[in-house]
């Protein structure tokens, strides 16, 4: 039974829409939650709950989508944009991917990022979209490479003055 009413909401819609300020708490919550189970880091409520919100104020910084279902938030992803003056356009970097535990497998990210890409198509000033992942999530890789992303050859390099130091492992 459990198997098949999976395999059935598979095949549901899940609606899509661009986040409001009244989702500002259920996403900062998601965003805690996916840097404690990625990286195993322990962020600030505040913070994070002010720098959702700062995003929710001004279009220029991003935009968040999330899934729904039964009327309560059940994922979501982020855009921002880099400009590339290779292409003269934008890439959609995809960031803050989260989907509840309860509803992974189900197609929700897949939902999502059909959404995007379909938006992302529509318009000239987007050249692509592009994330990044944990190198150790292999869990991630499998699911962006059966929606058609590819790795590419460039390493992300940083120097981080909110959060310095090592990425910790979850359960490290």
């Amino acid at each position: 039974m459990g198997r098949m009413r999976k395999r059935m909401s598979k095949s549901l819609p899940i609606p899509i829409r661009s986040a409001v300020v009244v989702d500002a708490a259920v996403i900062a919550r998601f965003n805690r939650a996916m840097a404690l189970e990625t990286e195993g880091r322990k962020l600030s409520p505040p913070r994070v709950l002010r720098g959702v919100r700062a995003l929710l104020a001004d279009a220029a910084k991003g935009t968040y989508y999330v899934a729904e279902a039964d009327g309560a938030v059940i994922g979501q992803l982020l855009i921002t944009y880099e400009w590339s003056d290779w292409r003269n356009g934008n890439f959609w970097w995809i960031q803050s991917v989260y989907v509840t535990p309860e509803w992974r497998g189900r197609g929700v990210f897949k939902a999502l990022h059909a959404h995007i890409e379909q938006l992302a198509r529509k318009r000239k000033d987007v050249c692509g979209l592009r994330l990044y992942v944990d190198d150790h999530n292999t869990k991630a890789k499998e699911v962006y490479a059966r929606l058609g992303l590819k790795a590419t050859h460039y390493e992300l390099w940083e120097t981080d003055f909110v959060l310095p130091g090592n990425h910790p492992k979850a359960g490290e």
